[in-house]
């Protein structure tokens, strides 16, 4: 008994010394991942290679903001990685807020290939992990910050004091995006009236919110009915208001107001709604700042531009490497899209799909188990495989693409394909069709929605009744006083208790609009033989056996094209799309034609490379 005891005491003693191994090892890394050793080298003005003396103008890129794994909001550490090291690796060259005033001002060429960066917000997680990036690669940027973050206290935001530390190494600079982030005129999607909201209050009920709510610098604040309840006088002095507690705050906490500023929110006449809300902010921000970006959606700036009217492109969370490339292309003017060069995936795993893969329209990058195919602007991306000549195939896929926009598989197709079966998922609905001689047959179509069973679905008087619950909910935790608190939750619960038919009793289903950033994850598989056609979505056969009238062997090809604007609370314009084809296969009979999921010993790296960086992530995130 003794030495069975002995026994284990070795054994707890060795895995105790290699958990510890292990939690050093991880500190290691995760302190590693964050520390900045370095300072932020200027380019050199007077390198020819560098600055030609030719205008080519700048472009603009900010982000919303930074976290390791990423959120619907705010991109990744490798997605950020990714997208900088692409631009870096074009030879662009960071420019800070003097170069850009200089560059208006005084008339001092910027770099031939001149980025200007940002990150909006003040994010605490945005500084942590983004400034090793920037360190990598060399990278000045500027953030943005709410001066009332600062008296709040909020530890998701970066303090007056973490700003300082920021500028020292000199791969950040100070930017603001104004006093606060508030909504006025705010109704939610039935119609009813929220008025005025806090950012705090707005997420705690904007999923149940549609575009009817403005920014607080942007109109005059308005009653249910929409008419205006201030006076212009009334109007003006709330605006300036906003501007002089930011400047003050600032001030005090900084020494001085940044001098630049992104007016909230963007794409608006001029700076507001009409023109005497307009012309308010207008002396407000010309009197304070010198520079000024006031709208979003196009990247590219030159001399043609106001220091005043500056415009950015904002990456959203989902886009790829290639999908912000392709953004720039299309901003960028005709004798400078050239410079662009779609990114392929690493060298070996580029060189060895290029011998799989025909590129014929947009871009392509390939990962490991991963297709991500770029459309053009408004149009297609396509690839085709190569010595592929197949009637009767078999394909498996999960596409991972956002959910607004169309995912293809060609089969069968001629060059042109201008005749071939096509199985898309186009703006969330399955679509068979076929076209002969170019004119396009729609053999079957169902919305994915229609998967749902009824008992997991939302009624109309169920969302209505939540929305309700959620808005008095949200006044009683910011309500003024205890009492005023009280009476809120108590209509809160008057109202989540109240009768709501289910769709499984027969009452109007609520569908809400797809959002354009909404990723989907759809597995497909298709078996196609002789003149038959069925399509399983995620393991259930949904189209019984289609009929065929393409019988023909021909090639196969992949597409990604974009699927119409699509909604978005926040106003996103996006005309590019990603396709995203993961775990591909494709055989005709017992040949495989291509195959990229991961196997073997790939597959064990894989899960073990993700759980690392899960551990990795957890310490970094609770440091």
């Amino acid at each position: 008994m003794y030495k069975i005891e002995t026994r284990k005491d070795k054994i707890k003693i060795v895995r105790t010394i290699l958990e510890g191994l292990v939690l050093l090892a991880v500190l290691f890394a995760a302190i590693r991942a964050l520390s900045i050793s370095k300072n932020y080298e200027p380019y050199d003005p007077s390198d020819p290679a560098i600055v030609s003396g030719a205008d080519n103008g700048f472009i603009v890129v900010s982000y919303f903001g930074v976290d390791r794994q990423g959120t619907d909001t705010l991109i990744s550490t490798k997605q950020l990685d990714e997208q900088l090291k692409a631009l870096h690796d074009l030879g662009y060259v960071t420019v800070s807020q003097q170069d850009i005033l200089n560059y208006y001002q005084n008339g001092t060429a910027l770099p031939d290939k001149a980025l200007f960066l940002m990150f909006e917000d003040g994010r605490r997680d945005t500084a942590l992990f983004a400034s090793k990036i920037l360190e990598k690669y060399n990278f000045k940027a500027t953030i943005l910050s709410y001066a009332d973050k600062f008296a709040e206290k909020d530890p998701k935001f970066l303090s007056a004091k973490d700003l300082k530390n920021l500028e020292k190494n000199g791969f950040w600079e100070l930017g603001t995006n104004g006093y606060r982030l508030s909504y006025i005129n705010s109704y939610d999607r039935y119609g009813r009236f929220l008025g005025q909201m806090t950012s705090d209050e707005f997420v705690r009920v904007n999923q149940y919110l549609g575009r009817d709510y403005n920014h607080y610098l942007m109109d005059y604040i308005r009653d249910k009915d929409r008419i205006p309840v201030e006076s212009r006088t009334a109007m003006e002095h709330r605006i300036t208001q906003d501007y002089r507690y930011m400047e003050q705050i600032y001030t005090e906490q900084l020494g001085s107001v940044p001098k630049l500023y992104c007016l909230m929110h963007s794409n608006t006449g001029r700076f507001g709604n009409n023109a005497s809300v307009s012309a308010v902010n207008a002396e407000n921000l010309e009197d304070l700042f010198e520079i000024n970006f006031n709208r979003d959606g196009y990247s590219y700036n030159n001399k043609g531009s106001s220091l005043y009217d500056l415009t950015r492109i904002q990456p959203q969370a989902c886009w790829s490497t290639n999908h912000l490339l392709m953004r720039l292309w299309d901003d960028l003017p005709e004798g400078q899209k050239s410079s662009i060069l779609f990114v392929k995936g690493s060298q070996a795993l580029a060189e060895q799909e290029s011998e799989n893969w025909l590129l014929k329209s947009g871009a392509v990058e390939y990962k490991t188990d991963q297709i991500i195919l770029t459309s053009l602007p408004q149009g297609e991306g396509v690839v085709t495989l190569k010595n592929a000549d197949a009637e009767d195939v078999q394909v498996s896929v999960d596409l991972q693409g956002n959910k607004i926009g169309t995912q293809t598989i060609y089969l069968r197709a001629n060059e042109e394909r201008s005749r071939c079966i096509m199985v898309s998922l186009q703006n969330d609905h399955l679509v068979v069709s076929e076209k002969d001689g170019g004119s396009r047959s729609d053999l079957f179509e169902l919305d994915l929605h229609d998967l749902v069973p009824a008992e997991d679905r939302v009624s109309v008087e169920e969302d209505d009744r939540d929305a309700l619950t959620a808005e008095y909910t949200m006044r009683g935790r910011f309500a003024d006083s205890a009492a005023d608190s009280l009476v809120f939750y108590a209509a809160a619960r008057k109202a989540s208790q109240q009768q709501a038919d289910t769709v499984a009793q027969g009452a109007e289903e609520y569908v809400a609009d797809i959002q354009i950033n909404e990723q989907g994850d759809t597995n497909l598989k298709i078996q196609l033989q002789g003149d038959t056609l069925r399509v399983l979505v995620n393991g259930e056969d949904v189209t019984g056996a289609v009929g065929v009238s393409v019988q023909d062997s021909g090639g196969i090809a992949l597409g990604a094209s974009w699927g119409g604007w699509g909604y978005s609370q926040r106003n996103v314009a996006d005309d590019v799309y990603d396709g995203v084809f993961k775990n591909l296969t494709i055989t005709a009979g017992d040949v495989t034609l291509y195959d990229n999921c991961l196997h073997g010993w790939a597959k064990v790296l894989d899960v073990i490379q993700n759980a690392w960086n899960a551990t990795l992530n957890w310490f970094i995130e609770n440091l």
